[in-house]
């Protein structure tokens, strides 16, 4: 019997729409109103002051050590901000302007990269998961929540966040998987920032895109310059649209660059050159964005500054607000709680036990 050629759907696009340069095509430009693009600079440049005064805070052992967002922006808030409040955000651990966006608190930040569970606290109204260190590993709670939003019937959607090195996990495939299968409305967002930790994207695969992967799957794959705000929007807003009226997922591939450390005990100068980085910096969303901004005349240079100046306060009173409420936080019994409905009498012998030490502590402190 002769071979025959299979027909095998699907094709991969690349989407760009304001270029480096801040060229914009705009028979592809999307329609957004005039309050959300300023509200996307908002964010933009909260995330990136933000992050910067996170390193601070680090340097001086004010916090613990955490993962910087500078250079990928745009690739999760250009993202997210196609969502609506009832619809699930899954991120990773580098989505800090999204999860922002979504109203996480800069407090809640802060406590998280001190140390304490409060910072992860998801209030009742929120449709968001807390941060997942596991790489990889969010993406099959995302699907989880997919088929439950479908098995009830809904029209949310759920939007899971995840770096270039989660695509060589397994979670990643079985992920994929589940949703070709069952159709479920998720939309898996690959930060493709070229590195995971040391080992750089052209050694995790040799597959064109990371795109192209949600083939086999019989999912639909785009890559976007991740970069480009107005691009990732377009491609979310499509993905969104598609998942909301029943047709399943996508999978969305930003190209992008971690202009910083991976994360503040990492020093990238040992696997990859200066140059790089410059090549880069010289693509950062939040310049090519302003640019856009006040080429349209919603943005001006008092503006900017008016921004720069509430954001520098905001990050302040969070900075300050965090730090006075750790003083009151942190009691070593709270790590009894929440495990059990009813404590084992084991885990109750070794609570009073610690509390007798604990107040014994006290009460040497007090008379010292």
């Amino acid at each position: 019997m002769p071979k025959t050629k299979i027909d095998v759907p699907g094709e991969v696009h690349f989407l760009s729409i304001l270029n480096e340069y801040g060229n914009l095509d705009k028979t592809l430009e999307p329609d957004i109103a005039e309050d959300v693009l300023l509200k996307l600079y908002h964010y933009l440049l909260l995330g990136r002051r933000f992050d910067e005064r996170l390193i601070s805070l680090q340097r001086q052992g004010r916090i613990g050590t955490f993962p910087p967002i500078s250079g990928q922006e745009a690739a999760h808030l250009g993202a997210v901000a196609t969502m609506r409040p009832s619809d699930w955000m899954v991120p990773s651990f580098r989505e800090t302007a999204a999860e922002l966006w979504r109203g996480r608190t800069l407090e809640s930040v802060i406590l998280y990269n001190n140390g304490y569970n409060e910072g992860v606290r998801i209030p009742e109204s929120s449709n968001d998961l807390p941060v997942s260190v596991p790489v990889g590993s969010q993406i099959l709670h995302a699907v989880g929540l997919g088929y439950a939003i479908k098995y009830r019937q809904k029209d949310d959607v759920v939007m899971t966040f995840f770096g270039d090195g989660a695509t060589s996990e397994g979670d990643f495939h079985e992920g994929l998987n589940f949703a070709g299968v069952f159709q479920t409305p998720v939309i898996f967002v690959c930060q493709n920032n070229q590195w995971a930790i040391s080992m750089p994207r052209s050694k995790q695969t040799r597959s064109k895109t990371l795109a192209q992967k949600a083939l086999s799957y019989a999912v639909p794959g785009i890559q976007v310059d991740g970069n480009d705000i107005l691009a990732v929007y377009a491609a979310a807003q499509e993905a969104v649209a598609s998942a909301r009226s029943g047709e399943g997922s996508t999978l969305i591939e930003c190209v992008t660059y971690r202009m910083a450390v991976h994360t503040t005990a990492d020093d990238p100068k040992r696997y990859r050159t200066d140059e790089e980085v410059a090549e880069w910096q010289k693509r950062d969303p939040l310049v090519r964005f302003q640019k856009y901004l006040k080429d349209k005349g919603l943005l001006t240079d008092d503006g900017i500054e008016a921004t720069e100046a509430e954001i520098t306060e905001k990050i302040q009173n969070a900075v300050d607000s965090a730090e006075e409420e750790m003083k009151s936080l942190g009691n070593p019994l709270d790590m009894f709680d929440h495990a059990y409905a009813e404590l084992p009498p084991r885990l109750i012998e070794q609570r009073e036990a610690l509390a007798r030490e604990l107040e014994e502590i006290q009460k040497e402190s007090n008379h010292g």
